[in-house]
C-alpha cells in the first residue's frame, strides 16, 4: 500500500471537479477520469523509490535524466530493461551509437519450431534517458545498474508474435531501415496514445499531421527547461491519461500489467537482498508504467507475483549497429523524427548546459564529461513535495522568437542539397521556403518554425512531378538535419566469429569495420597466403545477403585452384548480418557446417538439395568427411521419393561430382558408387510410370534418361543389369507427342530402333495433315532427347530444318516463341549443341546459300563397283610388294627368314573368291552344319 493521499494536489482535483461538472452538466465518468489521473500522478510521486519517468528516444527525458543524476547520485539505478541483457552494456563504449542490444535464439525449446529465429532488439541512442543512465552507472564509482524488465525469454511467452503488420511508418531506406531484420523491439517509455479517436482529436487540435510532431510541439520544447519535479508531475499525468482512455485490449494490458509486477518484484527482492535505502535508489521506466494501478506497485506492494521459469531455449546475446531509421521503421515513427530529436538534444545541451554523461572511450561522439564522485549518503528530507503540475497546466506556451538566422541558413543548405541532387533549385526557391515555412508556423500558432514546418515547405516550394536523383526533397531535409545516423560496433565488442573474420582478411589491407564497399584485388598466383582469404570470402559470400561479399572477377569451381580475383566487400554495411553468424558457432567453418546439415536433413529436404549441400561442403570445406556423410543422406531420401521433379537437377549435380572425383581421386567414394547403383535401379522403376504420368515433363524424363545412359557403363561396371533399362523401356507407352518422340530418340540408343526408321517417322508426320500440328510437340521431344542421347544432334538439325521448310505458317509462327523458350529455360545446354551442328551443315557464306543442298537432300552415292572389276585395278597384294620394308621389318623382328616370291599373275584381292569359289562353299556348308 502506497502512503495516503497528503493533500499536495487538493486545489488541482478541486479545479478538475468543477471543470467535470461544468463541461458534463454534472459529475460523471468524466469526473471519475480527471479525478483519477490525479491520484495517479500523487500515488507515484508519494512513492518512496524515486520513480523517474521518461520517452523514449526523446531530449528532453534524456536532459532532465542527466540533470537528476548529477543532483541526486543514487547509489543503484533500476532500469527497465530486459534483465538478461546486462552483461552486453559494458561493451557499450566500444561502439559508435546508435546500436541495439538484441537477444538472439535458432534452437528452440518451449516455443513452435516455425517461429525460429527469435529475435529481441533494444536500440540505445545518446538522446535518450536510458543511455544517460547506463553511463551513469558505468562512470561513476559505487553505482549499481539493475536491469529488471522481464527477460527476453519471457517476451515470448507473454506476447507471441504477431501475424499481422506493426504500426504504419512509411517506407524505410532498404538497408538502414532492415538493420534490425524481424526482430521484436523492446522499448523504454513507449509513450504513443493507444486510443485512435485520442490521436486524431490531439494532431488535429494541434494543427499537425504526425504524432512526432504534436509530441515535439507539445512535450519536448515546453519540458526542455522544466525542473525536475515539474517534469517528473507532467509526464506522470501524460502516462496516466493515456492509460485511462485506452481501448480494451486484454491481451496488450494484462502483458503491461505483469511487466510492471515482475518489475515492481525484483527491485523489492533487491532492495531486501542489498540492504539498499530506497531513497538511494531511482526506479528510470516508461512514463505509461509509472501511472501504474496494478496490487504489487510500489514498495509497499502486494507480495505473490509469481515469476514463470524460462524455457530451456537458448539464447545469444550481442550488440548489433542501428540506426535512425531502422528505430523509425520498427516503432512506427515518423520520418526524420529521430534525426530531429537528437538534433534537438544537441540545442537542448547548448541551452540548459547540462552535462550530460558518457562512456569512457566512447566511438563516434564528444568529450567524455568528468567522472563524479562517490554517491552522497542522502540527506534526510531534501525532497520537498508541492504542487506544480497546476501552474504548469494553467501557464500559457512560451512562444520562441523567430531565429531568421537558424532559418535562413537551413533554406540556403536544402537548395544547395537540391541542387547536387538534381533539382533546379534556385536562390528564389530559397526565399520561396523561408516564406512558406514561417507562414505555415503561422497557421499552426507557432512564431518560430519547427523542423517540421521547414519539411513541408521545403517539399511545397522545391519537389517537382518527379525525382530526378536517388533521394526526393523530404529525404535531404533529413539528412540536413542530422541525417540518418548509423551504429557501428567497435572490433572489441564483437562475437568471436566476427573477430576471427576480420583477422583473416587482415592480409588484404582495407578498413573492413567502415561502412561502404570495398574493393579486394586477390593476385593469388604471387601471394598463395591469399587463397585463404578467397576461401573465407566464398564462405562469407554462401552465408551472408547479397552484397556482402560479391565476386567481380573470379570463380569457384570444383577442381580448380583460383588465380586472381576481385571482390567488392561490404562487411561494415552488413555488420548485424555479420554479427548474428556468430550467435550460431565460434568459426564461419563451423557455421557453414551446421547450415549444410540443416539444410540437408530438413524433413521436406530433396535429392537434389542434399546433393547440392553435398557440392557446396566439398567446394567450400573441402571435407571429404562431411561430403561422404551428406552423400550417404542423400541415397536415403532418393530411396524414399517418389516424384522425378528434381531428376534435371540430380543429374547435373552428379556429373559434376563424378567429373570431380574421378579426376582428383584414386578411386571413386564408395558413397557415390551406391548412389549410381540405387538411383539406376530406381530411375529404371519409375521411367514407365513417368512417360505415362501428365504432371511430368519433358524435360524431367529426359534428365532421367540422361541418368540411365550417361551412368549406364559405371553402373553396370558396379553390378548393374541392362535388362532393368530395356524391360523399363518396352513397358513405356506415352501419350504425349513430346514424350513419344523422347521414347524413339531412346530405342535408337538401345538400338531397338534404326535411325534411317526414325528419320523416316519424322517425314511421315510431316506427311500427314492431321498430324501436322502436333509436329512442333514432337520436335520439342527431340530436342530434350539431345540431353541422354547427343548423337542425334544432326539428326534433330535436319529435323528443325524440314520444319521450318514444309510447316505452313498457321503452325510454324505460333511455335516459334515456344521453342525459343524451350531452348532458353529447359535447354540452355542443348542450344550449343544444336548450333555448333548447324553451323557444321549449313554454309558459313551467304553467297553459297543458293546452292546449298542439305546433306539429307543430296543424291545417294553411287554403287560400288562389281567384285570382278578388281581384276582390272591394282590389288592390295600389289601395295606389299612394292613397299615390302614394313613386312621385312616384321619378319626380322619374328625371326622369320626368307625371299619375296613373284607376285601373282592371276586376279588379286576380292577377285580370288569368285575364281576359286570351293573354299567359300566348303566353309559355308561346314557353318551350316553346326
Amino acid at each position: 500500500m502506497s502512503p495516503a493521499p497528503d493533500g499536495v494536489f487538493d486545489a488541482l482535483r478541486a479545479q478538475l471537479h468543477d471543470a467535470a461538472t461544468t463541461l458534463a452538466d454534472g459529475p460523471d465518468a468524466l469526473e471519475g477520469i480527471l479525478l483519477g489521473m490525479v491520484d495517479d500522478v500523487d500515488r507515484a510521486a508519494r512513492e518512496p523509490l524515486e520513480i523517474f519517468p521518461v520517452c523514449h528516444h526523446s531530449p528532453a527525458s534524456a536532459a532532465a535524466m542527466a540533470r537528476r543524476l548529477r543532483e541526486k547520485q543514487p547509489k543503484v539505478v533500476y532500469l527497465e530493461l530486459c534483465e538478461d541483457m546486462a552483461p552486453l552494456l559494458a561493451e557499450l563504449h566500444n561502439c559508435a551509437l546508435p546500436v541495439a542490444v538484441q537477444a538472439f535464439a535458432t534452437e528452440l525449446d518451449g516455443f513452435p519450431a516455425d517461429w525460429a529465429p527469435l529475435s529481441v532488439v533494444a536500440p540505445i541512442t545518446e538522446a535518450s534517458a536510458e543511455y544517460q543512465a547506463i553511463a551513469y552507472a558505468a562512470t561513476t564509482p559505487g553505482v549499481e545498474l539493475v536491469l529488471v524488465d522481464r527477460s527476453s525469454d519471457h517476451v515470448f511467452q507473454w506476447e507471441p508474435r504477431r501475424t499481422e503488420p506493426g504500426p504504419a511508418a512509411a517506407e524505410p531506406d532498404e538497408e538502414e531501415g532492415a538493420l534490425h531484420g524481424d526482430a521484436v523491439g523492446v522499448e523504454i517509455g513507449d509513450l504513443r496514445p493507444r486510443f485512435a479517436e485520442l490521436e486524431e482529436h490531439l494532431l488535429r487540435n494541434g494543427r499537425v499531421r504526425r504524432w512526432s510532431e504534436w509530441w515535439h510541439q507539445y512535450v519536448e520544447l515546453p519540458l526542455g527547461d522544466a525542473d525536475h519535479e515539474t517534469y517528473r508531475q507532467v509526464m506522470f499525468l501524460i502516462g496516466s491519461l493515456f492509460r485511462r482512455l485506452a481501448p480494451g485490449d486484454t491481451r496488450r494490458v494484462r502483458v503491461d500489467e505483469d511487466r510492471e509486477r515482475y518489475m515492481w518484484t525484483r527491485m523489492r527482492a533487491h532492495l531486501a537482498a542489498t540492504g539498499t535505502a530506497p531513497g538511494e535508489a531511482v526506479y528510470v521506466c516508461g512514463a505509461f508504467h509509472a501511472a501504474s494501478r496494478v496490487a504489487e506497485f510500489g514498495l509497499e506492494g502486494a507480495d505473490g507475483f509469481e515469476i514463470a521459469p524460462r524455457t530451456a531455449t537458448k539464447w545469444q546475446y550481442g550488440l548489433i549497429p542501428s540506426s535512425h531509421t531502422a528505430i523509425e521503421a520498427q516503432f512506427g515513427l515518423a520520418p526524420g523524427s529521430v534525426s530531429i530529436a537528437a538534433t534537438q538534444w544537441t540545442k537542448n545541451l547548448k541551452r540548459t548546459r547540462v552535462v550530460p554523461f558518457r562512456l569512457a572511450g566512447q566511438a563516434g561522439g564528444g568529450k567524455n564529461a568528468p567522472a563524479l564522485p562517490a554517491a552522497p549518503a542522502p540527506v534526510a528530507g531534501e525532497a520537498v513535495r508541492e504542487d506544480r503540475l497546476s501552474g504548469f497546466l494553467r501557464r500559457p506556451p512560451a512562444l520562441d522568437q523567430l531565429d531568421q538566422a537558424e532559418l535562413l541558413g537551413w533554406c540556403v543548405g536544402i537548395v544547395h542539397a537540391a541542387r547536387r541532387a538534381g533539382y533546379l533549385a534556385s536562390t528564389a526557391d530559397a526565399i520561396a521556403v523561408f516564406e512558406t515555412s514561417v507562414l505555415l508556423a503561422g497557421m499552426r500558432d507557432r512564431a518560430k518554425p519547427t523542423p517540421y514546418d521547414f519539411q513541408d515547405a521545403a517539399v511545397t516550394c522545391i519537389e517537382k512531378d518527379t525525382v530526378p536523383g536517388r533521394r526526393d526533397v523530404r529525404r535531404l531535409v533529413e539528412i540536413m538535419m542530422g541525417g540518418d545516423r548509423i551504429g557501428r560496433v567497435g572490433y572489441d565488442a564483437l562475437p568471436p566469429l566476427a573477430r576471427d573474420v576480420h583477422d583473416r582478411l587482415a592480409p588484404l589491407g582495407l578498413n573492413l569495420q567502415q561502412r561502404g564497399v570495398k574493393r579486394a584485388l586477390l593476385d593469388i598466383a604471387s601471394r598463395p597466403e591469399l587463397e585463404r582469404c578467397s576461401d573465407l570470402l566464398w564462405m562469407l559470400r554462401y552465408l551472408m545477403p547479397v552484397g556482402a561479399a560479391r565476386p567481380i572477377m573470379g570463380e569457384r569451381l570444383l577442381g580448380q585452384r583460383p588465380i586472381q580475383e576481385s571482390w567488392d566487400v561490404a562487411l561494415g554495411t552488413h555488420q548485424r548480418s555479420l554479427i548474428e553468424l556468430g550467435y550460431e558457432g565460434i568459426s564461419i567453418e563451423q557455421v557453414l557446417e551446421q547450415r549444410l546439415r540443416r539444410k540437408a536433413y530438413h524433413p521436406l529436404a530433396t535429392t537434389a538439395t542434399v546433393l547440392e549441400a553435398v557440392e557446396d561442403a566439398v567446394l567450400h570445406l573441402r571435407s571429404a568427411r562431411l561430403a561422404d556423410e551428406l552423400g550417404s543422406r542423400a541415397l536415403k531420401v532418393l530411396a524414399t521419393e517418389r516424384s522425378v521433379d528434381s531428376a534435371p537437377e540430380v543429374l547435373r549435380r552428379v556429373r559434376r561430382l563424378l567429373a570431380f572425383y574421378r579426376t582428383s581421386e584414386p578411386r571413386l567414394p564408395t558413397w557415390i558408387e551406391s548412389f549410381v547403383t540405387a538411383g539406376y535401379a530406381h530411375y529404371c522403376t519409375l521411367l514407365p510410370r513417368a512417360f505415362a504420368d501428365e504432371d511430368a515433363t519433358v524435360r524431367q524424363v529426359a534428365a532421367m534418361l540422361g541418368f540411365l545412359f550417361t551412368m549406364e557403363s559405371l553402373a553396370l561396371s558396379l553390378g548393374c543389369d541392362r535388362t532393368q533399362l530395356e524391360l523399363a523401356v518396352d513397358q513405356s507407352h506415352p501419350a504425349e507427342p513430346s514424350k513419344l518422340a523422347l521414347l524413339w530418340a531412346a530405342q535408337v540408343h538401345l538400338g531397338r530402333l534404326p535411325r534411317a526408321e526414325l528419320r523416316s517417322r519424322c517425314d511421315e508426320l510431316l506427311d500427314n495433315p492431321l498430324l501436322l500440328p502436333a509436329y512442333p510437340q514432337y520436335l520439342s521431344g527431340l530436342v530434350q532427347a539431345l540431353e541422354p542421347v547427343p548423337g542425334l544432334t544432326d539428326l534433330v538439325v535436319e529435323a528443325v530444318s524440314n520444319a521450318f521448310g514444309r510447316l505452313p505458317d498457321p503452325v510454324l509462327l505460333p511455335w516459334l516463341p515456344t521453342l525459343i523458350t524451350a531452348l532458353r529455360d529447359g535447354g540452355a545446354d542443348l542450344a550449343p549443341l544444336l548450333i555448333r551442328e548447324a553451323g557444321r551443315v549449313f554454309p558459313d557464306r551467304l553467297e553459297a546459300l543458293d546452292a546449298f543442298v542439305p546433306p539429307w537432300r543430296a543424291p545417294a552415292p553411287a554403287p560400288g563397283r562389281h567384285p570382278g572389276e578388281h581384276r582390272r585395278g591394282t590389288g592390295g597384294v600389289a601395295l606389299l610388294a612394292s613397299h615390302p620394308a614394313a613386312l621385312e621389318a616384321a619378319a626380322r623382328l619374328l625371326g622369320c627368314e626368307g625371299t619375296w616370291s613373284a607376285g601373282p599373275s592371276g586376279p588379286a584381292g576380292v577377285g580370288v573368291l569368285a575364281d576359286h569359289a570351293t573354299t567359300a562353299r566348303a566353309l559355308e556348308a561346314l557353318l551350316a552344319g553346326r
